[in-house]
C-alpha cells in the first residue's frame, strides 16, 4: 500500500478499519505540535476530531497531503484557507449526529415533563415522595422549534408521532417544506407565546448570540420549558435563570453551554434545569457513522473523484475553471449578501449568468451562490456534488438562467430570493480581478470585499427617501460613533426612494444601528457582511 493515512484524534475503530482496507493508517494518538509537524510529510491523509489544530505551517509542511478530514461537523481547528491555497481538500461529517442529536432532544423533552433527574436523585437518597414530581403529559401539547434544518426536521418528525403539534420558526425554509415536515410555520413572537416546549436548532451566529433573552423568555408561558441541544451562547444564561428562580419558566433542558466546560454553577444547580455535558453526537452509531463517513470522504478524494462533503474549493476541470473560476467568489457574494437584505419567508430562488460565463458550465456558479445564501444561517457545506442534495433538502425551488449577451458587464451573476415580503436583486461582476456588487434591488451600485480583521467586509444598506441631506445626515452620525466610512454608493429606485449602501469600518450595535434608523427620511437599516 502506497498511500498513508494518519489518525491523530480518537475515532470508531469501523472508520479505520474501512480506511485500512486500501492505506495504510497509523494511529498516533496525543501527538505534540512538533511531533505531528515532523511526521506529516510521509501522509496523504490526515484524519482529526477536535483536538488536533491543523494550523497553515502543518499543511504546508504535508509534502504528500492531498486530504484532511474532520470526523464532526465543525472545522474551526482547522486552516481551511491555507489548505486551499495548498490544494488540500478538506472534509466533514455533517450528517452524521442528525439522529443522535434529535433524539437526545426528545430525551430531555421527556425528562423535563417527567422531572426525571429529581425523581432519582431523591429515590437514590431514600426518599419516596411521589407528590412532589407530578410531570405532565406531551400529548397534545404544542412545542416550537427554533430552526427546521437537519436536526430540527428530524425532531419534529419524531414529536409528531408523540402526538404533538410542532411550530416552527425558520425564514429560510419554504411553506411546502414545512407541510411536508408537518409543521406550522410562525414568527419567534407567536412561537414563544404558544409553545408549551420551546427546543433550539439554529447556528450560533452574530444575529443569533443570545437569541433566547429576557424579552424573549418574558413572552414565554410560566409553565413552559425551554431545551438547547443546538449550540451554547443561543440562550442568556443569566436571564435563564433569572427567569427559572422567578417562576417565570417552569423548566430548562441544556446540552451545550455559553462557555464548556459551563462556569454557571448556580444554573447547573437549580432543581428545574436538566444538565448534561454536549452528548448530542455521544452515541455508539453516531461516532460509528461519522468516522465511516470521513472514511469514505477521504477515499473518494485519494481516489481523484470529488468528496461529496468537501468544505473548501469544488471540483472543476480545468478549462472550465479557467473562465467560471474566477466568479465563484462574486456568486458566494451575491447569494451572501441576498440572504442578508430578504426579508420574509423564503419562496424561491433564481440565478443568472450572463456573459461569457453562459457558455460553460455554471455548476460550481451554482453551488457557490447557493453556498452563499447559506453562509449566515447555516454551517451546511455545499460543493459541486452535495448542491442539488442541499436543495433538495431545504426544500428549495432553485432555477437558473444563461445569456451569452450581456449589455453592460462582460459577465454579470444575479441571485434573485423571492420571498413573502417580495423580491430581492443582487447582481455582481469582476473588476480588475476583484469581485464587485454592482446592484442592489435595482439601485446601481459599486461595492467591493473590503477584508478587515475579522475577515469580512461590513455593509450598510440604508433606504431613504431621494432628497438633499440624507448623505451627510448619516455621515456625521457615523462620525460621532467613530465608525470610518471606507466607500459609499448611493442608486435611486422607484417611488422618490434611493438606496444608500455603505462599506463601514466595522459592525455597528443595536443601539448605533437604532441611532441611524432615527435620523428624518430613513426608511429601512440593514446591517450585512460579505
Amino acid at each position: 500500500m502506497d498511500e498513508r493515512i494518519l489518525v491523530s484524534d480518537s475515532i470508531a475503530q469501523e472508520g479505520i478499519d474501512l480506511l485500512a482496507r486500501t492505506a495504510a493508517v497509523d494511529v498516533r494518538l496525543g501527538l505534540s505540535p512538533d511531533a505531528l509537524l515532523a511526521a506529516i510529510p510521509a501522509y496523504d491523509a490526515l484524519v482529526v476530531r477536535s483536538q488536533t489544530m491543523v494550523t497553515g505551517d502543518l499543511i504546508r509542511a504535508g509534502e504528500r497531503l492531498r486530504v484532511v478530514a474532520r470526523a464532526g461537523v465543525g472545522v474551526d481547528n482547522i486552516d481551511v484557507p491555507a489548505a486551499t491555497e495548498q490544494g488540500v481538500v478538506v472534509v466533514n461529517a455533517p450528517m452524521g449526529n442528525t439522529v443522535s442529536t434529535a433524539e437526545l432532544t426528545v430525551v430531555l423533552l421527556l425528562a423535563l415533563a417527567r422531572h426525571l433527574p429529581a425523581a432519582d436523585a431523591s429515590l437514590r437518597q431514600g426518599e419516596w415522595d411521589r407528590k412532589a414530581f407530578l410531570g405532565v403529559e406531551v400529548r397534545g401539547k404544542t412545542v416550537g422549534l427554533v430552526g427546521l434544518g437537519q436536526v430540527g426536521s428530524a425532531v419534529a418528525r419524531r414529536l409528531r408521532a408523540m402526538e404533538m403539534h410542532v411550530l416552527a420558526v425558520d425564514p429560510y425554509v419554504p411553506d411546502e417544506r414545512a407541510r411536508m415536515v408537518g409543521v406550522e410555520l410562525v414568527g419567534l413572537d407567536d412561537l414563544l407565546r404558544r409553545a408549551d416546549f420551546v427546543s433550539l436548532h439554529t447556528v450560533l451566529t452574530d444575529e443569533t448570540h443570545r437569541l433566547i433573552g429576557r424579552d424573549q423568555i418574558a413572552l414565554m408561558k410560566p409553565e413552559a420549558r425551554i431545551i438547547n441541544t443546538a449550540r451554547g451562547g443561543l440562550i442568556d444564561e443569566e436571564a435563564l435563570l433569572e427567569a427559572l428562580e422567578a417562576g417565570k419558566l417552569a423548566g430548562a433542558a441544556l446540552d451545550v453551554f455559553e462557555q464548556e466546560p459551563p462556569s454557571a454553577k448556580a444554573l447547573l444547580a437549580h432543581p428545574r434545569v436538566v444538565a448534561t455535558p454536549h452528548l448530542g453526537a455521544s452515541t455508539l452509531e453516531a461516532q460509528e457513522q461519522v468516522a465511516l463517513d470521513v472514511a469514505r470522504e477521504i477515499r473518494l478524494v485519494l481516489d481523484g473523484h470529488p468528496a461529496t462533503a468537501a468544505v473548501n474549493a469544488p471540483f472543476v476541470d480545468p478549462e472550465t475553471l479557467e473562465v467560471v473560476g474566477p466568479y465563484l467568489e462574486v456568486a458566494r457574494m451575491c447569494g451572501t449578501l441576498a440572504t442578508q437584505v430578504a426579508v420574509g419567508q423564503w419562496r424561491s430562488v433564481r440565478i443568472s449568468y450572463d456573459g461569457e460565463i453562459a457558455e460553460h458550465d455554471v455548476t460550481a456558479l451554482k453551488a457557490a451562490a447557493v453556498a452563499g445564501l447559506l453562509e449566515t444561517i447555516s454551517e451546511e457545506r455545499v460543493n459541486l456534488v452535495s448542491v442539488n442534495n442541499v436543495i433538495a433538502h431545504r426544500g428549495w425551488q432553485v432555477t437558473e438562467e444563461k445569456n451569452p449577451e450581456s449589455e453592460e458587464y462582460a459577465n454579470l451573476i444575479t441571485v434573485r430570493l423571492m420571498t413573502s415580503g417580495g423580491e430581492v436583486r443582487v447582481a455582481g461582476t469582476l473588476a480588475h480581478g476583484v469581485g464587485h456588487i454592482v446592484e442592489v434591488d435595482g439601485a446601481h451600485v459599486d461595492v467591493s470585499r473590503d477584508d478587515h480583521s475579522d475577515g469580512h467586509s461590513h455593509i450598510l444598506l440604508l433606504e431613504n427617501e431621494d432628497r438633499p441631506g440624507r448623505i451627510g445626515a448619516v455621515g456625521t452620525e457615523l462620525g460621532d460613533m467613530g465608525v470610518n466610512i471606507s466607500s459609499m454608493d448611493v442608486g435611486r429606485q422607484e417611488r422618490g426612494m434611493a438606496l444608500m449602501v455603505l462599506t463601514i469600518g466595522r459592525a455597528l450595535t443595536q443601539t448605533e444601528a437604532d441611532r441611524i434608523a432615527a435620523i428624518p427620511g430613513i426608511d429601512r437599516v440593514v446591517q450585512a457582511r460579505i
